[in-house]
């Protein structure tokens, strides 16, 4: 059984025989690894948006206003990305290395679903309440 209030980010749960558990909220964007995580995703989205929907449109359909429009959110995103790796790398106490490879991957297509899936298991990590 636990005493007191369960630390931040968690909660206690107890089983129909009585014992209490602690467990992690179910949410990603309790650590700056988490926030980092949903920015990457939403950064390669917005990659991937802008190369393989709106740069056709612009430049098959004479349509250039929705790569206007993408092209605006992915660089917002971008931003956001780098201000993001920042506080994460800095929080995880990540090496330059890991940090410049986690950079590349923002400018490679489909490099922030590789990274993404890679801090997978370091998302897990930070849940666990005994670490």
């Amino acid at each position: 059984m636990l005493n007191g209030a369960p630390k931040a980010g968690y909660f206690t749960r107890t089983s129909p025989a009585g014992d209490t558990e602690l467990r992690p909220k179910l949410s990603i964007t309790n650590t700056p690894l988490g926030r980092f995580r949903v920015v990457a995703l939403l950064e390669g989205f917005s990659y991937v948006a802008l190369l393989g929907v709106t740069m056709p449109l612009k430049y098959m359909a004479d349509m250039p206003m929705p790569n206007k429009v993408a092209g605006m959110a992915h660089g917002v995103l971008s931003v956001v990305y780098v201000l993001f790796l920042l506080h994460a790398a800095s929080a995880q106490k990540w090496s330059a290395i890991k940090s410049l490879i986690a950079f590349v991957a923002s400018l490679v297509p489909l490099g922030a679903f590789a990274l993404e899936w890679k801090l997978r298991d370091e998302v897990a990590a930070d849940a666990d309440p005994e670490g």
